[in-house]
């Protein structure tokens, strides 16, 4: 199956450049959907760029403090001189809904730039 996903500049760079290999979410409805195997295409939301990842693996956690403890910085989308915070993901998803839904690390690898 084939799924379709927004970034931002910066993150959609990070998983271009083979470094992000994380991308968090809530796991709500439309990411239960997403099966190991299947296709996400990425678009920057600036640029319209798209890529296309494989899903290795989904992570699935009740929290996002959570999934911050069973991976590194650099697959979450920090820079080596950042000091990776699971509320970074509050701005995104509220607390609310993270409880209500749970949260996935969805393990890509890219397939194509």
């Amino acid at each position: 199956m084939n799924h379709e996903m927004r970034l931002h500049p910066e993150p959609f760079e990070l998983i271009k450049g083979g470094t992000k290999t994380i991308e968090m979410r809530l796991y709500d409805e439309k990411r239960r959907q997403i099966r190991e195997g299947d296709i996400i295409t990425f678009t920057n939301r600036q640029t319209n760029e798209e890529i296309k990842t494989k899903v290795i693996k989904l992570h699935i956690y009740p929290c996002f403090q959570e999934l911050y403890k069973h991976f590194d910085k650099i697959s979450l989308g920090y820079n080596e001189d950042e000091t990776p915070n699971h509320e970074d993901m509050d701005i995104y998803y509220s607390k609310e809904k993270q409880k209500k839904y749970g949260v996935v690390g969805i393990e890509v690898k890219i397939i194509n730039k």
